[in-house]
């Protein structure tokens, strides 16, 4: 049994534990208060694999190709941030590959261990410390703001040189969704219920995230 106010009306109400797919409403506007999503693990977990594959493929592919009197050139984004590192704009290279790679793939990582570990209930301590680590890594993972530049270069670049997208570029547009999709579908109060020690961790973890 947990207490909530409305936040339309600021009614306080007791509400108990929800079952997967049920939402509770306020008695006074009809407010939805709380909800429980039908498929609290399942959906994310197969969202943050899908997240997973594609972050490789975006990785690991083109992001796209130049060429230009009769020169031809490709690469991919970790070969972008070394290029400026090797350039010496080492600041900007080290913030592209942590935004564009390492946090994402951070973010994934910690994800999918929290995800695996909670399906058969109690999970084991140390979901809680992943779970801190995923939501640290996801604010720095940047891949729209990546796409955005990406395109305006693109724009820039096509006046002077013939551009085209590589596979790079289809992937990192494919985690600008699933990311949010993931975001929309994750609940962390789900992996909290299934911590053994959520009781007790549960009103400290929100008092530092507050």
């Amino acid at each position: 049994m947990e207490t909530f106010a409305c936040p339309d009306c600021d009614l306080l109400q007791n509400v108990p534990q929800l079952s997967p797919g049920e939402k509770a409403r306020c008695p006074r506007c009809a407010h939805v208060i709380a909800s429980r999503l039908a498929e609290p693990i399942d959906l994310p977990l197969a969202l943050t694999m899908t997240a997973a594959i594609v972050l490789i493929i975006a990785n690991t592919s083109p992001l796209m190709s130049l060429s230009a009197v009769g020169r031809f050139a490709s690469t991919t984004i970790l070969g972008g941030a070394y290029q400026m590192w090797l350039q010496g704009e080492a600041l900007t290279g080290i913030v592209v590959a942590f935004c564009a790679v390492i946090a994402p793939a951070g973010y994934i990582i910690f994800l999918l261990t929290v995800l695996l570990a909670a399906r058969r209930p109690p999970a084991p301590r140390w979901v809680g410390e992943m779970l801190r680590g995923a939501e640290f890594m996801e604010p720095w993972s940047m891949n729209e703001v990546m796409m955005l530049g990406i395109l305006v270069a693109l724009i820039k670049i096509a006046e002077l040189a013939n551009v085209d997208g590589g596979i790079g570029i289809y992937g990192v547009g494919a985690l600008v969704l699933l990311f949010p999709a993931i975001a929309a579908t994750f609940d962390p109060e789900e992996i909290w219920r299934r911590v053994e020690w959520a009781d007790e961790s549960k009103d400290s973890y929100r008092r530092q995230r507050s």
